[in-house]
């Protein structure tokens, strides 16, 4: 995930580098990683590289150059300005930049955009849900257009996240699996497999403890063994997305490093 191969300096444990962003690219490269997960902030989303023809050309030109791909972009926009709970201005204005975004991903080879529906910008009642699908499906002759993915994070229990994906009954809306936040909620990762798997298009790697925070990999209670002996029979072949904890200010390649160590031992079975 972008920004984890960065120092913090108090902005978190998610954000967009603005400072340090194509320097990530090179990092990438060295901890052997294969792409970078972009993230598209409500914070100076103007000044996000997604948003200028500059900016795309340096991203293409990138990852052109240190073989990094940037197949999801993570919509983080949409977690501080949620299609429901707003004004219906700001809701339009939400179609308004969804749209744009996947115009802009389809310029750098992008595949998807996942729309966080967690925190902030989870549903919490039937009216919102019909607010989303509502605002997404305006957005869908877009995505059709260009190509993309549209991939929903969600909290909701697996038999109504599988609903919520169904009721669109369209390709282009897909699923995205995070295994820290299952773990925080107490889901059984074989179980969610069973019921969602099929509209998984990518996987953000995570630990975290019930109920709790994001820990380092293998120390909170996502069961790694069970999760991917469940991906192994589903069949995935998608990305694998290092979201895990931030290690030590300073040292964040020396974390990835470990994560990505610990991510191929897991998932080496699979291949």
């Amino acid at each position: 995930m972008q920004g984890r191969l960065t120092e913090p300096h108090g902005r978190g444990i998610q954000f967009f580098p603005f400072s340090e962003w194509e320097q990530e690219f090179a990092l990438a490269k060295e901890c052997s990683l294969d792409e970078v997960e972009f993230i598209f902030d409500y914070h100076r989303y103007q000044e996000n590289p997604l948003m200028s023809e500059v900016g795309i050309s340096r991203i293409k030109d990138l990852s052109k150059k240190h073989k990094i791909a940037v197949n999801h972009i993570c919509a983080d926009f949409f977690m501080v300005q949620p299609f429901y709970r707003v004004s219906e201005d700001k809701r339009k204005a939400n179609i308004n930049m969804l749209n744009k975004l996947i115009v802009q991903a389809s310029k750098i080879g992008a595949q998807n955009i996942e729309i966080p529906l967690v925190d902030n910008s989870s549903i919490k009642n039937n009216d919102e849900k019909n607010i989303l699908i509502e605002s997404i499906r305006e957005c869908l002759p877009t995505a059709e257009k260009y190509g993309i993915m549209l991939s929903l994070e969600t909290d909701l229990k697996p038999p109504e996240f599988a609903s919520l994906v169904e009721s669109f009954a369209h390709k282009l809306i897909k699923a995205n699996y995070d295994s820290g936040n299952s773990s925080a909620l107490g889901y059984d990762s074989k179980e969610e497999i069973g019921v969602i798997g099929k509209y998984i298009f990518n996987i953000h790697v995570k630990d975290r403890l019930v109920g709790g925070t994001t820990v380092n990999l293998g120390e909170g209670d996502a069961d790694f063994d069970r999760l991917f002996k469940a991906l192994k029979e589903l069949g995935y072949s998608g990305s694998f997305i290092l979201q895990g904890a931030r290690g030590k200010d300073g040292e964040e390649v020396e974390t990835i490093k470990k994560y990505v160590k610990f991510l191929k031992n897991n998932i080496k079975s699979l291949f």
